[in-house]
This record gives C-alpha cells, structure tokens and sequence, in this order.
C-alpha cells in the first residue's frame, strides 16, 4: 500500500504544526518562570575608580557571609585594584589583582565576610605600578553608590 505524496506533505505538516505547539507552550512556561536564581534581595553598592585613562567600575554585592566584587578593569600603564571587606573596625578579608599592564578585562575579588550579618563596608580601590593609592572608594551595606576616599 502506497501513500500519494500529499498524504505525505499533510501528515509532516501536522506533526510540524504540533511540535511549533509544543515549542511555543514550552516558551511560555519558561519565560513566564520566575527568576528567582537571577534576582537577589542582596544590598549592592557601585563604585567608579578613575585614574588618567584607568578604570574599575563595577559592583559590591553584599550577602550574608560575603562580599562579592566584580567590575570592568582597564589599566593604562601598570596598575592593580584590591578590595578589602570590613565589619566595625575589623578587617575581615582582602584580596588583588596581579598587576595589569595595558590590558583590560574583567576582574573579581570575591571576599569572605564570615561572621553573622556579614560585612558593613568595603574598600575598593586601584594602585600604580608602586603600589601607591592612585583612586579609592568605600561602599557601605545598604547604600547604593560608594563614596570616594577610604572611610
């Protein structure tokens, strides 16, 4: 038994026609899912480090046991940024960047706040080749942009 070849073309159009169905029920689920994962109820602070033709611009998440900042970093000569997390008056963690030489990209510094409520301020700032302090800003918990100088 033969099928004539428009039998054929209306039986891969309906199976077409289903799985463009399927496709677009499945599309609506995800798109309608809500993004929980991409969205935070964490404080999150910028700050914008600026020095000739060198930048760090980017963010300080603060989370409950961590401070997470990442930022766009382009040095122009030889610099380094570091951040540095604090609670009151104690130092809690501190990390850098190697120094960069004409070169951009991005640069994470993710820093542990391991104590209850985690950090309440953090330092962020960029040196020169010396390592002397060439543009610094400090981000507080609950403010959304950082300040400049080192507080």
């Amino acid at each position: 038994m033969r099928k004539d070849k428009a039998m054929v073309k209306s039986g891969t159009r309906k199976v077409g026609a289903v799985v463009a169905a399927v496709a677009s029920v499945a599309g609506m689920v995800f798109v309608a899912a809500p993004a929980t994962a991409a969205t935070t109820d964490y404080p999150v602070s910028y700050f914008r480090l600026k020095y000739g033709e060198s930048y760090y611009n980017g963010t300080a998440t603060f989370t409950n046991r961590s401070v997470d900042v990442i930022g766009a970093f382009k040095a122009s000569n030889s610099r380094r940024v570091y951040a540095r997390a604090w609670a009151g008056g104690t130092s809690l963690d501190f990390k850098s960047t190697s120094l960069w030489t004409n070169r951009a990209g991005e640069a994470h510094l993710p820093l542990d706040a391991n104590r209850v409520g985690g950090s309440d301020v953090t330092w962020v700032y960029m040196t020169d080749e010396n390592d002397t302090r060439v543009a610094t800003q400090t981000c507080f918990r609950g403010s959304t942009n950082c300040i400049d100088g080192l507080l």
